[in-house]
């Protein structure tokens, strides 16, 4: 009887060790309860089985915003025409942070976005960080705190989150479209 117990025990460990992991993959974050904003959808650590099995059911991930309509993209035999207003092309450095969406062969198109609201979770943004660096990551947070409008970001190949808030005020430019 015991070793029945014991291989239970074992069982269910291993289970919710399963589920809990596949929850932080899909891209779930843990936040500190001084960190996660109450209007974004941040899952604190799964405190039981029930919650890790809700959470690894789920098989979307965010994805960016659908900026460019179906019906703003032509194609052609001898070219594509994208509408956007007021483009940017953007290259890339070779830091393998999202790997493998953006790596240094890739290159974009970006916008400037107007107001924080164009910013959705999800979107591949750049940022101009504390240190002074441009950092292009994907926006997994947005949420308001007595300074305003902030979000939380995160290379898709890095396994944290980036640090600290970045506010609106660093925001540089938002892309639309990846070419390969």
């Amino acid at each position: 009887m015991k070793l029945w117990g014991i291989l239970l025990l074992v069982l269910v460990g291993f289970f919710f060790g399963y589920f809990a992991h596949s929850a932080a993959s899909l891209g779930y974050l843990t936040f500190t309860s001084e960190d996660a904003p109450g209007n974004i959808p941040l899952v604190d650590s799964p405190n039981n089985l029930a919650d890790a099995l809700t959470l690894s059911r789920s098989s979307e991930r965010i994805s960016p915003y659908d900026w460019i309509s179906q019906n703003s993209i032509h194609v052609f035999n001898n070219q594509v025409i994208l509408d956007i207003n007021n483009p940017e092309w953007a290259s890339f450095t070779d830091t393998n942070s999202m790997d493998p969406v953006i790596d240094d062969t890739a290159h974009a198109i970006e916008i400037v976005p107007k107001t924080s609201d164009d910013i959705h979770l999800g979107d591949i943004v750049s940022y101009k960080a504390d240190s002074g660096d441009v950092i292009i990551h994907r926006v997994i947070g947005k949420g308001e705190d007595d300074q305003g409008t902030f979000f939380i970001f995160k290379g898709d190949n890095n396994p944290a989150r980036d640090p600290g808030k970045i506010r609106w005020e660093q925001i540089q430019r938002v892309v639309v479209a990846i070419i390969y």
